[in-house]
Parts: structure tokens; sequence; C-alpha cells
């Protein structure tokens, strides 16, 4: 009997070691945030990274910065692909976003709401200022927690905070809200 506890606790411990693993392995991917079961975003995964993630359950990435950056992970889209993941690519310039970039993200987010989702770009900044906008937008997340999880990121500059406010306002919403500082 001591035997068969012995070897049950050892199987659990194991079987917690795994699944922390898993999940670190998860934070591992640059300033990785997950918002809901459905829908995180990050900077750039690496080709393992891709795997993980395709293991964890995700079935649609969405890339928002240039192929040639430094960091871009060469055929990324091929990698995705190959894994079963569905693969969108919106070109986001980083001086100069654009309110059809972020629609652009948001369609394809709406097209099917139930599929798990990793918005990426190099660092994540651009995809945590959609990120932003779509939780508050579609999702009514509240500002001041959505703008929480902006910060653990990045404070927008003044280009993504026109941007933002933009967006926030056409779409009637208020970028205001308790503790909401939007300056830098």
């Amino acid at each position: 009997m001591v035997l068969f506890r012995q070897t049950v606790f050892t199987v659990l411990a194991l079987g917690g070691l795994v699944l922390s693993a898993n999940a670190a392995e998860l934070s591992d991917i640059t300033n990785y945030r997950e918002y809901s079961a459905k829908f995180s975003s990050s900077g750039q995964p690496t080709k393992a990274q891709m795997e993980l993630l395709k293991s964890e359950g995700f079935e649609r990435i969405i890339y928002i910065a240039f192929t040639n950056g430094s960091t871009a992970l060469a055929n990324e889209d091929v990698i995705a692909r190959e894994l079963g993941m569905e693969y969108f690519h919106i070109p986001v310039v980083w001086d100069n976003p654009t309110v059809s970039d972020f629609y652009a993200f948001a369609d394809i987010m709406k097209r099917y709401p139930d599929k798990r989702s990793l918005l990426h770009c190099k660092v994540n900044y651009r995809a945590t200022a959609f990120s932003f906008l779509y939780r508050v937008i579609y999702q009514d997340v509240p500002v001041a927690e959505a703008k929480a999880d902006l910060n653990s990121i990045w404070s927008p500059d003044e280009t993504w905070r026109k941007l933002i406010f933009s967006i926030l306002e056409e779409n009637g919403k208020s970028s205001q809200c308790e503790g909401c500082n939007w300056d830098n």
C-alpha cells in the first residue's frame, strides 16, 4: 500500500512538473499575454514556440509586423500552415498604424470568434494596442482592465495614442477611466 501511494504521489508530482513546464514555455514567448482562453498576444515566437502554440490548442496566428524584420521568423506562414493553423498577415507600419490595419485584424477575429488565436508582432507593442482596442470595443472589457494589460507591456507613444483614441471615439467608447493615465 505504501509503494502504491508513493507511486501515485510520484506520478502526480511529475505530472505537475510537466504541466508547469508547458505553462512556463508559453510564458517564455516574448511578452506573452493571455486575455482569455481564446485570445492571446505576444512578441515573435520561435519555430519551437509555434509548435508549442499548436500543441496548446491555438488554431489561428495573426502577425502584424513585417516579415523582413530582424526578429521575424522566416517562413512563419508555411510553418503555421504545416502545423494546421490558420495564418494571417497584416503588415502594420510602426510609425504609421492605420484604422484600416486595426479593422482588418478585427474582421479576422470576428469571423470565427471561438478559434483560439495568437496576435503577435515583434515585441507585442502593436499587438497589445490592437488587443486593447478589440477587447474594449468587441468584448466589452472595461477600459481600466484592458489599459492595465496594455501598460504591462508598454505605454503607447503619441502616434499610437492618437490611433487608439480615434478608434475608440468612432466606436462610441471613451479612453478615460479611473486610474487611466495616457501620458508617457
